[in-house]
């Protein structure tokens, strides 16, 4: 009779788990929460951990944490070296993008405190937003006045419609700039029209005086006035508005630039000093 030998072949977790059929539910709120509970965990373990190691301390199957590990290293988010898992260069990035926006509003906090103090207006800080081609107001301070302007924390206007989207569009990239002015749709009603050629003049305008202003552009008896605020590199990383009635505008409308455009200027200076350095900046020159 014929020896029959079996060769014996040495296995690793990894493979053992492959002979599993693949879990559908790879991408839902569930694997979101074990994405973001892996990130937390292997942050405390800068020496990294096995599977073994990961799918005991956070409860999920090997099958199950191999489909969210798998595209994780794929796209750097995680390294997988030695048998072992780690904190990649994609998670150290995003880590400090977050990092950077939280302390973008921490430090610009006192400058708003003092454009308020100063004014006597409701101050906003806009930021753009590429994706969408819309302005935000991610910070707001309220007037004291009994009358005035008030706009929710999250307010999202078209670029064109505000002073503080001309702002930010004006110093934005040439190229942003133009494939934006080259396709926008005017869709909400201003009290002046505006043209694509009327546009790019107004944005021109903005460059050359360093501030935007608009005595009651979309809602009749409000009004403001914006500038731009540099990061660490010249790019205009947000534009710094007052708004209120327009009738006190009117009447205080250079004493309103002056003091706006002399707090901005502060507020870039100390981000221009290197205190924002993880935001990605562009020289204003290459806007033009």
């Amino acid at each position: 009779m014929a020896r029959q030998t079996q060769k014996a072949t040495a296995r690793t977790p990894e493979a053992e788990v492959d002979d599993a059929a693949p879990e559908t539910d790879a991408s839902g709120p569930r694997s979101l929460t074990r994405v973001l509970g892996l990130f937390d965990l292997l942050s405390l373990m800068p020496q990294g951990m096995t599977l073994s190691e990961l799918c005991g301390s956070l409860g999920t199957p090997k099958s199950s944490l191999l489909n969210l590990l798998r595209p994780l290293v794929a796209d750097g988010y995680l390294v997988h070296v030695g048998g072992r898992y780690c904190i990649g260069h994609s998670l150290i990035t995003m880590a400090a993008g977050v990092m950077s926006a939280w302390n973008f509003s921490k430090m610009i906090r006192p400058f708003m405190e003092e454009l308020v103090r100063r004014t006597e207006e409701t101050v906003l800080l806009g930021v753009l937003n590429r994706e969408t081609e819309v302005l935000a107001f991610t910070e707001i301070i309220n007037s004291p006045h009994p009358v005035r302007l008030q706009v929710p924390v999250g307010t999202i206007r078209p670029l064109y419609a505000s002073p503080a989207g001309w702002v930010v569009l004006a110093y934005a990239d040439k190229a942003f700039r133009e494939q934006y002015i080259a396709s926008v749709q005017f869709k909400l009603p201003m009290r002046e029209s505006l043209t694509r050629v009327s546009l790019a003049r107004q944005l021109a305008q903005v460059r050359e005086d360093g501030v935007a202003s608009a005595i009651s552009p979309t809602v009749a008896g409000a009004s403001g006035i914006a500038a731009p605020v540099f990061g660490a590199s010249g790019e205009c990383v947000a534009a710094l508005t007052i708004a209120g009635p327009s009738d006190r505008f009117e009447r205080n409308l250079d004493t309103l630039k002056a003091t706006l455009k002399d707090v901005a200027a502060k507020a870039s200076g100390v981000f221009r000093e290197g205190h924002l350095g993880n935001v990605r900046t562009l020289s204003p020159s290459e806007g033009d």
